[in-house]
């Protein structure tokens, strides 16, 4: 930034009017000017992708209750502290923790075939050394409501339904139903356990695991989830006419209480430093992978987001910036709940602008959408901002939002969002997987997405308006 662009800001800044509340205010040149300053040093900027690295490649796996998880917090605290972040800190969350043990499954009827599968989140175990018993296939989870109720009892329940690949994941919803709420239906059939197709769009031999709807404790039954052309060749020898028999064991453990933490960095506001910008992403993973696109890329972004406006601005926007690396978000949004509890509960929930979350992968980012709450005379504010990321190839969408997993109980408290939305072509492939590895990340894209999310912080952080 030259002098002359320099004192210009100063002098825009000491004579700026006062406006009320409800005006219509402004994005004024020097602004935009800044933003569009910081996007092009973001588009040739590779921090966020060696933030990945460092955490994938030093840490792994970040799943609660396990030592990656602790290795995360702390990689976490020390690498907020090395960015420069003015303040640093933690939150403790309580929660109860869970980890797998054995996974194995075979095909003994009609012919001995070894099937690949892992466990879904809080499944409970088989009997020790597993279980046998005949599958029954339901092509979706409304087929096994229709069944009668006991009506499966020494049987396993099999979900086949396949999710539909859709560039913004519209097919997850969908699809996700037999693997939160499966057990439930599949115990109340009478069934033995639940096996699902694995909710992901690939087709390699990796079986997905994710959350069930289970806050502490077990699922209902065991609940299993093989890999897409276990699945598959399930259906086939049905098809074949055959009603195939398999042994499953799964053994895993309730860890009871334990303590994870919401990893906290602040680049202060120099005028309204209450006042907090929310960006972030959560820093647990699944632990099959290294947690690379789920959600290493969005932790590394909001750091990097940050860490570039604080560097290449002479002031730092009126407002705080705020980055959170939440944790526990895989077992049920835990960090973010208890980060959203606390700030009702202690009155500062009002001073929460605006935040958005990154928990979509690595993919670029092309569109911008903008929660219904926000108002008629902010909304040329998010205009402004599109407007900006344009260049980066991003437009405009309509549509509400609660700007990511771990914003929504923030959104449910009132909290303005936005979504940066991001090309989920492929991040099913990948989510929940063993497959979730670094070296899935394209560089160009993680540079293309700090560009777009610099754009958002800095005018949020910067504009003096209310977006309520």
């Amino acid at each position: 930034m030259n002098q002359i662009k320099i004192v210009a800001l100063v002098a825009f800044i000491l004579t700026a009017p006062t406006f009320a509340s409800n005006s219509l205010i402004p994005v004024s040149k020097e602004t935009k000017e800044m933003a569009v300053s910081l996007r092009d040093k973001a588009i040739k900027d590779d921090s966020a992708y060696e933030i990945l690295k460092s955490l994938t490649t030093e840490v792994g796996a970040r799943h609660p209750g396990t030592p990656g998880e602790k290795a995360g917090i702390e990689w976490g605290i020390n690498k907020l502290k090395a960015l420069g972040f003015d303040k640093v800190y933690t939150e403790d969350v309580k929660m109860n923790g869970w980890v797998r043990g054995i996974e194995t499954a075979e095909v003994l009827i009609p012919s001995y075939q070894k099937l690949t599968i892992t466990a879904l989140g809080r499944s409970k175990s088989t009997p020790e050394g597993g279980l046998e018993a005949q599958i029954v296939h339901f092509e979706s989870y409304a087929d096994l409501e229709k069944a009668a109720d006991g009506s499966l009892k020494g049987k396993i329940a099999f979900i086949s339904n396949r999710m539909e690949r859709f560039k913004n994941g519209a097919g997850y919803g969908r699809a996700n139903i037999a693997r939160s709420k499966g057990h439930e239906l599949a115990a109340k059939k009478g069934a033995e356990a639940l096996l699902i197709r694995s909710i992901g769009t690939d087709d390699h031999r990796n079986p997905h695991t994710g959350a069930t709807n289970v806050a502490m404790g077990y699922t209902m039954v065991p609940a299993v989830a093989l890999s897409n052309p276990d699945a598959d060749q399930l259906v086939r020898l049905i098809g074949y006419g055959h009603s195939p028999k398999i042994r499953l064991n799964i053994q895993t453990k309730d860890l009871g209480a334990i303590v994870t933490k919401n990893v906290i960095g602040e680049m202060t506001g120099r005028e309204l430093p209450n006042e907090v910008v929310v960006i972030g992403g959560h820093l647990d993973s699944w632990d099959l992978g290294t947690g690379a696109v789920d959600d290493g890329a969005g932790v590394a972004i909001a750091m990097a987001t940050a860490t570039l406006i604080k560097n290449n601005t002479e002031m730092r926007p009126r407002r705080t910036i705020r980055v959170i690396l939440w944790g526990a978000e895989e077992l049920g949004l835990i960090g973010a709940r208890a980060y959203a509890k606390a700030r009702e509960a202690d009155g500062t929930i009002a001073n929460h602008v605006i935040g958005s979350e990154s928990d979509f992968g690595a993919g670029p980012v092309y569109g911008l959408q903008s929660s219904d709450n926000i108002s008629e005379n902010a909304m040329h504010v998010v205009d402004t901002m599109a407007g900006l990321m344009g260049e980066l190839g991003v437009t405009r969408r309509s549509g509400n939002t609660s700007g990511g997993p771990d914003m929504m109980p923030l959104a449910a408290l009132g909290v303005p969002a936005l979504n940066l939305m991001q090309d989920g072509t492929d991040y099913f492939d990948l989510h929940h997987t063993p497959d979730d590895t670094f070296d899935k990340v394209n560089p160009e894209h993680m540079r293309q997405n700090v560009a777009a999310w610099t754009v958002f912080a800095f005018i949020a952080a910067e504009w003096p308006g209310s977006f309520k």
